[in-house]
């Protein structure tokens, strides 16, 4: 029986390492919130208001919040701070932040969460969650751009629904592109570094770009018919990985319309002339919600473009918190 919920139910805020946070999900978890997640969207259980931006010196603030209604309500709050140059400047993660998970109908604090390990599994289950509905299920090739602390998430949540049986890696810094190809490798599994981009994206049947950049470097000469292309690095107006002609050639489903917009890949087709929104044919929760159809055919180039959203972050923030108390409330995100 769930526990009612007020202050009494839960009389004490928790604090959650990245390390424990791991230790409580795994990844069917991540893929079962997120999914969880846009389907509630899709029923108008989620009230997710637009994303705020603050500058920094040496990067930005996202601040990311959204609230989940079920059996129980959920309210999330996530700061995340993007700063590129950490890793090679003084040594820090390139994001890194906290949540703050609250109950929605007595405002209490349930507990402060480190967001790392939440921000990157959450955003490897939406792309997973999408190659669901828009990947060809015999797909076997990967190409990942950008070898950060993002590629092995995305590569490992992608795994889990698709046959994946050979990587090709690219990076701009060739060295983490062999770091990463060398980790992922095993005898079942082929990782390779790809030093030519557009042979490898031609030779892959999905492609996952997850870098910094601010110049979209992924143009139509080098994406098949029957790719899918998870568009996940641009999470902010200034970064572009897709191009625009690349963009009006496809069907594109986002994670949320207003937000892709804005700040998405989609922003720098629109701005270009290129294709409006209404051309968009959905978004993942209407995918989900059974709304819309995904992949209708088997040359069709599908492009997923990932912004990241609130409603992934207080729908994984929910199932980590109950694992974490012990279970006193049941799952709002998996059982709603």
């Amino acid at each position: 029986m769930s526990a009612p919920s007020s202050v009494a139910a839960h009389p004490r805020s928790l604090i959650l390492t990245r390390t424990e946070i791991s230790a409580l999900m795994r990844p069917a978890d991540w893929l079962a919130a997120v999914e969880t997640g846009f389907r509630a969207a899709g029923e108008g259980r989620v009230d997710a208001p637009p994303p705020l931006a603050i500058p920094g010196s040496g990067g930005v603030f996202h601040a990311k919040a959204a609230g989940l209604r079920g059996q129980n309500h959920y309210v999330a709050l996530k700061l995340n701070a993007n700063f590129p140059g950490n890793p090679q400047g003084p040594g820090l993660p390139t994001i890194q932040g906290a949540i703050l998970l609250c109950d929605g109908e007595t405002g209490a604090v349930l507990a402060i969460m480190d967001s790392i390990e939440i921000t990157l599994r959450r955003t490897a289950a939406a792309t997973a969650v999408a190659a669901r509905y828009l990947a060809r299920p015999d797909s076997a090739s990967i190409l990942i751009c950008g070898c950060g602390a993002q590629s092995g998430a995305q590569l490992e949540a992608l795994r889990d629904v698709r046959p994946l049986a050979r990587c090709f890696a690219w990076d701009r810094d060739c060295a983490r592109a062999s770091a990463f190809a060398a980790t992922v490798s095993t005898e079942e599994f082929r990782a390779e570094v790809s030093e030519d981009l557009a042979t490898a994206a031609l030779a892959s049947d999905i492609i996952v770009t997850c870098t910094t950049a601010r110049q979209a470097f992924l143009d139509p000469g080098m994406v098949r018919a029957g790719t899918f292309v998870a568009a996940v690095g641009a999470d902010s107006p200034e970064k572009n990985e897709i191009s625009p002609a690349l963009m009006a050639g496809a069907k594109i489903v986002a994670d949320v319309l207003d937000q892709c917009a804005v700040m998405g890949d989609l922003r720098h087709a629109i701005a270009a002339g290129a294709m409006t929104r209404e051309a968009v044919h959905g978004e993942l929760a209407e995918l989900v919600g059974g709304l819309k159809p995904g992949r209708t055919s088997v040359d069709e180039i599908i492009i997923f473009d990932s912004t990241g959203t609130g409603l992934q972050d207080v729908a994984a923030a929910a199932i980590v918190y109950e694992r974490a108390a012990g279970g006193r409330r049941r799952s709002v995100a998996l059982a709603a």
